[in-house]
């Protein structure tokens, strides 16, 4: 018996490796946003369409270019794949603009509101968690609320108000229309997802790891510390992050961003923590991630202490002293009868030299150069010609 399932068994591992190596094991969804304007601003398509593979753009449709476009380099497959994707896209997307626009009418008169901006949306869309199973949602918004949910679970959908249960009833009526929409969702959509993320694989599938800094950001009158972590340059988006104390979960005082996307394609996020200075050893930021073989925990940072600026400056001031004291000797000799005589003689270092040297030499005692630069002329001088 245990011979006979082998085969089986084989075969649904190797299905499981060829799911990790294609989808990975963090979740991977497909989302569509379509979006209908009654009175849209001069210029802007009143009928928008917009595509999304893990929260990437990949492609789109506007009523005014009237053409569904890869937003992606790995879309480009798709056409060569087949290469009546894309008009076949725009057929289906063209047609919706009217009943998309009637629509829009009947919710106005449904709502009984005056003419204006309205907005209706359309958001569908699938998931493939890591541990394989599947998701998937399909809903539909008006002016900025919810309007009517998909329930795929009991074949039924779900209105919002009084307004939406006409709609509800409406499609519960026709059982064969709910079980379609639930098979797009956990079939169609699901096959669709793997296949983009074949073609997107370099850019979908990779990971990257978060660099993990934490700062002390304030210190409150109190004498309490409130440190930042900070998570930068991370994918894919998922990131399991969180203060320990001694190793254990800690959420006292404790705040968190969201999850940001950043203009490269990553990630980051942060969270901080509120403690007393006293117990700073015990807390750590603990990061995990799917780039990471292995968990972080980043200890935080202790104040450094004031020694090493302390000896700086002490050094520095002897320096300073020193130089001045240097500074203040030299022109004390500069004006000394010794060192008048030593100028007397070095500009006759010898009779020839001196003829040469003598009307230069001259010269430069009568300028405005001072003491200083007359000094560094013989000091050159004495170095080039003195014999």
């Amino acid at each position: 018996m245990a011979l006979r399932s082998a085969p089986l068994l084989l075969l649904v591992l190797v299905a499981v490796a060829l799911r990790e190596s294609c989808c990975g094991t963090s979740p991977h969804s497909l989302k569509y946003f379509i979006t209908a304007i009654s009175e849209p601003t001069q210029g802007l398509p009143h009928f928008v369409s917009m595509g999304f593979v893990d929260d990437q753009l990949f492609s789109s449709y506007d009523s005014n270019s009237q053409r569904e476009k890869p937003r992606v380099p790995w879309m480009e497959k798709v056409g060569k794949e087949n290469p009546q994707y894309w008009d076949t896209q725009t057929q289906i997307l063209h047609g919706q603009e009217e009943p998309f626009r009637e629509s829009l009418e009947n919710l106005r008169s449904r709502y009984n509101q005056s003419e204006g901006l309205h907005v209706i949306q359309w958001m569908y869309g699938c998931e493939l968690r890591g541990d394989g199973s599947k998701g998937g949602f399909h809903q539909f918004g008006y002016d900025g609320r919810t309007f009517i949910t998909f329930d795929k679970e009991t074949l039924t959908w779900v209105a919002s108000d009084p307004q939406a249960q006409i709609t509800q009833r409406k499609w519960d009526a026709f059982p064969r229309f709910n079980q379609g929409k639930k098979f797009y969702l956990e079939k169609i959509c699901i096959k669709w997802l793997e296949k983009f993320l074949s073609y997107g694989n370099e850019t979908l599938l990779r990971t990257e790891p978060p660099v993990v800094t934490v700062t002390k950001r304030t210190e409150a009158e109190d004498g309490m510390e409130t440190h930042v972590c900070r998570m930068d340059g991370f994918y894919p988006r998922e990131i399991d992050a969180s203060w320990r104390r001694d190793g254990e979960v800690w959420e006292e005082e404790t705040f968190h961003g969201s999850v940001a996307p950043n203009s490269n394609g990553t990630y980051h996020y942060w969270l901080s923590i509120r403690i007393d200075p006293k117990e700073r050893g015990r807390y750590r930021c603990h990061v995990e991630h799917d780039s990471l073989q292995e968990s972080l925990d980043v200890a935080l940072k202790e104040p450094k202490s004031n020694l090493g600026l302390i000896i700086g400056c002490v050094v520095t001031a002897l320096v300073l002293v020193g130089l001045i004291a240097g500074i203040l000797v030299f022109f004390t000799r500069v004006d000394s009868p010794s060192m008048r005589r030593e100028e007397r003689r070095w500009d006759q270092p010898s009779p020839e030299l001196g003829r040469t040297l003598r009307p230069i030499l001259h010269a430069w005692n009568q300028d405005a150069f001072g003491v200083f630069h007359h000094r560094f002329y013989h000091w050159i001088s004495n170095l080039l010609y003195y014999d």
